[in-house]
């Protein structure tokens, strides 16, 4: 029981202050609201003066600047208006004075009139001179005025045509100078670094046997031997009587050089039968094959060429077996690619073309055996196939000049290929072709109206042209000269440069007679000569040479 009442009185006591602690918070709470009221009202009040102040403050900071404008603006007005009236006054004073300047140039004009009609009265006057002048000089020289313009015409004529025989000397003195001293040290710079022995290939090869023994194992029992390597081989074995050695004889390298390997390995081996020399044969050729693809790489490496198509490099070793006037392809294009470099390099140009365009320049050559058409057009072909650059393309089937070449690395390779063949002891040329050339060259210049006879020398490297002195003159001959070598510039292909010398000779044949008048003559103006000398030393000279002169011609007469 006491229990329950003591948990009563603790229920009615927790509700007591419970009641009492809710109304003491609820004053506190309306005590601070009415404080924060207070605060509000008046941080309001504040405000609101603050922002009263501040827009007093602002207005009269805007009233100033109001002020402050008004005066600049004043200021400059004044100035603009000062400038002004300046302008005015330097317009009004350039007035005046174009006005001063404009009757001055009435008055000038007015001058000019005067002197124009004081002209026009005295050009009548010279007219008239100039035309009784014409009458007298007509009377005097008995031509006409036809005739006297086409006098001076042939004068001038011959003036032009020494002024243009001068002309024509001093450019080509100019041009040869400048272009050969370029051109000598852009070449001999590329040929010095290219420097190459070069040996002459033949048609031939010679295999040395042990023993005169050995010639008829080759030919074996009826020449089945012999028979069955010339039809596998496709060349012909010569056994003659050259001791211990076979010739083998051929117009294919490539198959020449299949013969030696296979005759080689049969003479090692020591057992010659048909079934034996097919089985060498296929050996040789397979060995053949290693080679050609090693030379392709080997020309690949040794130009500095990337990228070239495995097939390409195939057909670039096989011209190691391809021959072109005795010179062998293979290096002639390796050749062409370093000197097209090299001049590439010199010139500033693109040199990875040059060498490669220089390199893939004959590639035609290794398959022209056994397709239709020249080299050139089969290296097109196989570029094009290839998908070489138009370029490179452009290049080897320009630089034989059967079409134009559209870019500097074209020519390069032109010339390039020029040096390399006609470099000494590089090719050989036949007789046949050679007559010709000669004969190609007194063709063209006998051609010239005034040429009496010309003469090839040197190997065709110069040509001597005699001409009729009476038709052609001393300016005349430069004239021709020029003319010859542009003739032969555009109709002939030949290495290097051919010299045109025109010869003009005048020969005078006198009697003794006439010869003691000319020794007359001839004392006279020599003897004036040392007279007329300034110094003492050149007097002795000029009489020396008087003395000289004299014995000379006295022996010549008694001759």
């Amino acid at each position: 029981m006491n229990i329950i009442i003591n948990i009563a009185i603790f229920l009615i006591s927790a509700v007591i202050f419970s009641f009492v602690g809710y109304t003491m918070r609820k004053r506190i709470a309306e005590s601070k609201i009415r404080v924060a009221e207070e605060e509000a009202k008046r941080i309001i009040d504040s405000a609101a003066k603050e922002a009263e102040n501040k827009k007093k403050e602002e207005i009269i900071k805007a009233k100033e600047e109001i002020m402050n404008s008004r005066k600049e603006l004043d200021d400059e007005i004044k100035e603009r208006r000062s400038e002004v009236q300046l302008q005015e006054r330097r317009i009004l004073q350039k007035e005046e004075n174009l006005e001063n300047k404009l009757e001055q140039l009435e008055q000038r004009e007015q001058n000019l009139q005067k002197k124009d009609n004081e002209v026009e009265s005295k050009k009548s006057e010279i007219e008239e001179t100039i035309n009784k002048q014409k009458e007298e000089l007509q009377r005097i020289s008995r031509l006409s005025v036809e005739e006297a313009k086409q006098y001076l015409l042939s004068e001038v004529e011959k003036s032009i045509v020494t002024e243009k025989a001068e002309l024509i000397r001093r450019l080509d003195e100019e041009a040869k100078e400048k272009a050969q001293k370029n051109a000598k040290e852009i070449i001999g710079y590329a040929i010095q670094k290219c420097a190459a022995d070069h040996t002459s290939e033949t048609t031939v090869s010679i295999v040395s046997l042990p023993s005169d023994d050995m010639k008829g194992r080759i030919i074996g029992r009826e020449g089945r031997n012999i028979k069955t390597l010339e039809t596998l081989t496709g060349i012909d074995l010569i056994i003659d009587d050259t001791p211990e050695a076979v010739v083998i004889s051929g117009f294919d390298p490539l198959r020449r050089e299949v013969a030696k390997i296979a005759l080689e390995k049969l003479i090692d081996d020591g057992r010659i039968h048909p079934a034996k020399i097919e089985e060498m044969v296929e050996k040789a050729k397979e060995e053949v094959s290693a080679i050609i693809k090693e030379e392709g790489e080997r020309a690949v490496m040794e130009t500095g060429v990337i990228g070239l198509h495995p097939d390409l490099i195939k057909l670039i070793g096989k011209l190691k077996y391809r021959t072109s006037y005795g010179q062998n392809v293979l290096n002639h294009s390796i050749e062409v690619s370093n000197l097209a470099r090299i001049m590439a390099d010199e010139l500033g140009l693109d040199t990875k073309v040059a060498r490669r365009a220089g390199l893939l320049h004959d590639i035609g050559k290794a398959l022209d055996h056994d397709m239709e058409g020249t080299h050139v057009e089969i290296g097109v072909e196989i570029l094009k196939k290839y998908k070489e650059s138009p370029i490179v393309i452009n290049a080897v089937e320009a630089h034989h000049e059967d079409v134009e070449p559209q870019s500097i690395e074209a020519v390069l390779i032109q010339a390039a290929d020029a040096i390399s063949a006609s470099r000494p002891g590089a090719r050989r040329e036949t007789l046949e072709n050679y007559i010709k050339r000669l004969q190609n060259l007194e063709g063209i210049a006998d051609s010239f109206d005034g040429v009496e006879k010309s003469f090839a020398i040197q190997a065709g490297r110069e040509i001597r042209v005699l001409v009729k002195p009476e038709k052609i003159s001393d300016d005349q001959m430069v004239v021709l000269s020029r003319d010859i070598a542009k003739k032969i510039e555009d109709e002939m292909e030949y290495p290097g440069q051919i010299k045109v010398n025109v010869i003009r000779e005048s020969r005078v044949v006198q009697n003794k007679k006439i010869a003691h008048v000319f020794f007359g003559h001839m004392s006279f103006f020599l003897w004036y000569e040392v007279f007329n000398a300034t110094t003492l030393e050149a007097k002795v000279i000029t009489f020396e040479v008087s003395n000289s002169f004299f014995e000379n011609l006295k022996i010549g007469f008694r001759h």
